[in-house]
């Protein structure tokens, strides 16, 4: 059960679909904050582009506020939340103060929103933030010791305002959020909410598994909706395909889903449990096993996956500090796929290392047999990073709670160790080489 609230607002924002997501300091302070008549989220839909620009950000306007001259005096800053965008070109920062947009390719800060001694009643946290592309309209959750809203609400920001201009509130606290340009997708700990945009009349509700994660994966392609979702068991997950409106649950692991993540079309899916050894890949329409991959033999959790844009590679990390990049063999179990990025050089990529000993397979354990990583990047141990594919070739994005970027690159003919591009803290800019 929602709640939903409008609130009065001055009138729209520019609403061109290729305009900026950062207003510039002049037109925020240009903008009155007098109430004007009530804004309906009918509006909502002439803000989110219908087909987001997906060139990089680089063109983006650079107007940032300046920060205080003296930093001496700046409290510590704490990260409570990491996520990319949908096309993983931006990623969004979770403060205890606000929050942050960056760009991926070049990096650099887009803007931030500190909340801080703003008047508002709120500590300034935000534990969740979710981009929709790299258009004005965000998600919010409140989050950490002081949160800035409610942390069972959802609070949607319109920055060409620099206000939120509406919110859903719900009986328990929100885990997660997920955006499309037709949906809005809300998790809770044992229920999903999935609205449509345009009027936020709820469509459907599901229920799940205990899922204090807020585990929930969306398609992003320009097909209808496909969400991956906990199931009521253990180990299983439920694929609901919109168009078809089929259901299709899929035992994944004997034990409980950790992570999962899915193609942009949604066609492919990937799984690791709570043992964190084994990542599997399925085709969503039919729940068929295309293939496992090892990532190693001791327990660890898995915080991220990761499928690169033609599908032909998958990235992992875990609390072990090493991301993984696997060859995928995925052809004929899902056609769909694009691999036209990738059709230069068909017979080029490393296949994934396997035991000497995998001739015994089916005699020995399944251990002997299975599929490695092909390439891996060593980091700090115990840290909590995520991890997507870059925009430029062969490239790998990771981010840590800790406030690194790092960019990497692998060799797709003969693997082993990632080369460093580029590292960045930047909860401390001149943290950089």
């Amino acid at each position: 059960m929602a709640t939903i609230s409008t609130y009065s607002s001055t009138p729209w924002p520019n609403t061109n679909p290729n305009s900026d997501l950062l207003s510039t300091q002049d037109e925020l302070d240009s903008q009155t904050q007098s109430p004007s008549e009530s804004q309906s989220y009918d509006s909502l839909s002439s803000i989110i582009p219908p087909n987001p620009d997906p060139s990089p950000i680089s063109n983006y306007k650079t107007s940032i506020p300046s920060p205080p001259q003296s930093t001496s005096t700046l409290p510590p800053i704490s990260l409570l939340h990491l996520s990319f965008n949908q096309d993983f070109g931006c990623f969004a920062a979770g403060t205890d103060h606000g929050f942050r947009i960056y760009n991926c390719d070049p990096f650099r800060e887009i803007f931030r929103r500190d909340f801080d001694g703003c008047g508002n009643s709120g500590g300034g946290g935000i534990g969740v933030v979710e981009m929709l592309f790299r258009c004005n309209i965000l998600a919010l959750v409140g989050g950490g010791p002081d949160p800035q809203y409610p942390p069972n609400k959802v609070m949607i920001w319109d920055d060409h305002q620099s206000r939120c201009i509406g919110e859903l509130s719900f009986r328990s606290e929100v885990r997660s959020v997920k955006l499309r340009r037709d949906r809005i997708i809300v998790v809770l700990e044992q229920k999903i909410f999935v609205y449509n945009f345009a009027d936020l009349k709820l469509l459907h509700q599901i229920e799940t598994i205990a899922n204090p994660k807020g585990l929930c994966a969306i398609s992003h392609g320009a097909g209808s909706l496909v969400l991956v979702c906990p199931g009521l068991q253990k180990g299983q997950v439920r694929v609901e395909h919109y168009a078809s409106k089929r259901t299709k649950f899929i035992m994944a692991h004997d034990s409980r889903i950790a992570c999962f993540a899915l193609t942009q079309d949604g066609q492919l899916l990937a799984t690791a449990s709570t043992k964190g050894t084994l990542v599997r890949v399925f085709n969503t329409a039919d729940g068929t096993s295309l293939q496992e991959v090892r990532r190693g033999a001791d327990r660890a959790e898995i915080y991220s996956l990761a499928f690169s844009s033609t599908a032909q590679w998958l990235a992992v990390s875990s609390d072990k500090g090493t991301v993984h990049v696997f060859s995928l063999k995925i052809n004929s179990g899902s056609p769909g796929i694009d691999r036209s990025q990738s059709t230069n050089e068909p017979n080029l990529s490393v296949n994934s290392p396997a035991s000497s000993l995998s001739f015994f397979k089916g005699v020995l354990p399944k251990y002997f047999s299975s599929e490695w990583s092909v390439a891996q990047f060593r980091l700090l141990e115990g840290s909590q990073y995520v991890v997507a594919f870059g925009h430029q070739k062969n490239t790998v994005v990771i981010l840590g709670l800790d406030g690194s970027f790092y960019r990497c690159q692998f060799d797709p003919v003969n693997g082993g160790e990632m080369v460093q591009l580029e590292y960045h803290n930047f909860l401390k800019p001149e943290a950089t080489f």
